[in-house]
C-alpha cells in the first residue's frame, strides 16, 4: 500500500523522503510486444533488479521467437489469441496487472526504444506519493532527438501535436505520446481503458483522461534510441493518428477538467 511521505524517513540535508526505508511496493512491468526477438533480453538485462522481479509480457501474436524466448527468461507471458494492436495488448496488461495487485504499473517496451534502466525512477515518483502518472519525455531537444534517430518527419509532427494538446488542455508537458509510463494502480482501475482505441492513440487518449480526471501528472527525461527494429509509425499512419488525437482533444473539454490532485483525493476520501 502507497503510504503518505509524511510517514517515511527524510534526507537530514534536503528533508525529503530518504531511499532507504520506503515501503516495497508491487511494481508490475507491463510489456507489449510483437516480434521482438532481438531486442527483448537487451531490454529486460538492462531493467534496474527490483524491476525484474514481476514481469508481464503481452504477446501479440508474434511472427518470431519472442515466446520461447520470453519464457526462457523467465517472465509472465500472455498470448493473446490475435494481434489486438498496440492499445489493445495494453489493456489486457494492465487488466492483468491489477489482477495481480500491482500497486504501481510500468510500461516498458521490450524493443530497447526508451531506455530501460531508468523505470524506477518513474516508478520512485509514484512511490513517494508525488505522483499518479509518471511519463518518460522523450524530447528535449531538435538536435538531440534527431541525433537519436528520431525521424524528422515523427519530430515535427509531434511537436504541433503537443502544442495543441498541452494549449487545449492547459497543461505544459514535453509531449503527449510517450510510450513509457508508470501508473499509480487506482489510475487504471478509475479509467475507463475499455472506451480507449487499440491503435496507438490509446497513448494520448489515457493521458487525456488522466488529465481530465485531476490525476497529478509528471514527466522524466528519459533517453531513446530510434534503430531499425524499434517500432515506429509511418508518414500515412501519422496523418491518421493526427487526426484521431484532435478528434478525441475536442471530445474532452477543458472547462469540464477536474482540478489538479482531484483524481489522489478522491483515492484518499474513498
Amino acid at each position: 500500500m502507497l503510504l503518505d511521505d509524511r510517514l517515511w524517513p527524510r534526507c537530514s540535508v534536503c528533508n525529503l523522503p530518504a531511499l532507504e526505508g520506503l515501503p516495497h511496493v508491487k511494481i508490475i512491468v507491463a510489456m507489449p510486444a510483437y516480434n521482438v526477438e532481438k531486442t527483448l533480453e537487451q531490454t529486460v538485462a538492462a531493467l534496474p533488479p527490483r524491476l525484474r522481479e514481476n514481469i508481464i509480457l503481452g504477446n501479440n501474436r508474434s511472427e518470431d521467437n519472442t515466446e520461447a524466448l520470453a519464457k526462457k527468461l523467465g517472465l509472465q507471458v500472455m498470448t493473446h489469441d490475435k494481434n489486438y494492436g498496440y492499445g489493445g495488448n495494453l489493456k489486457r496488461l494492465y487488466r492483468e496487472a491489477l489482477r495481480q495487485g500491482g500497486e504501481i504499473v510500468l510500461e516498458v517496451h521490450p524493443d530497447y526504444q526508451y531506455e530501460p534502466s531508468v523505470g524506477d525512477l518513474l516508478a520512485a515518483y509514484i512511490e513517494r506519493d508525488y505522483f499518479d502518472v509518471i511519463q518518460a519525455n522523450r524530447i528535449r531537444s531538435r538536435n538531440e532527438s534527431l541525433a537519436g534517430g528520431m525521424p524528422a518527419y515523427r519530430y515535427f509532427g509531434n511537436r504541433i501535436l503537443t502544442m495543441f494538446e498541452n494549449m487545449w488542455f492547459g497543461v505544459n508537458f514535453g509531449e503527449w505520446h510517450s510510450g513509457m509510463r508508470a501508473y499509480r494502480s487506482h489510475v487504471l482501475a478509475t479509467l475507463p481503458l475499455e472506451s480507449y482505441p487499440d491503435t496507438h492513440a490509446f497513448a494520448s487518449d489515457i493521458l487525456m483522461d488522466c488529465v481530465m480526471y485531476g490525476f497529478r501528472v509528471g514527466e522524466v527525461p528519459v533517453p531513446v534510441r530510434y534503430e531499425h527494429q524499434s517500432s515506429s509509425v509511418n508518414v500515412n499512419g501519422l496523418f491518421a493518428y493526427a487526426a484521431r488525437t484532435v478528434g478525441a482533444a475536442l471530445k474532452r473539454p477543458p472547462w469540464r477538467k477536474l482540478p489538479y490532485g482531484a483524481g489522489q483525493r478522491k483515492r484518499t476520501n474513498g
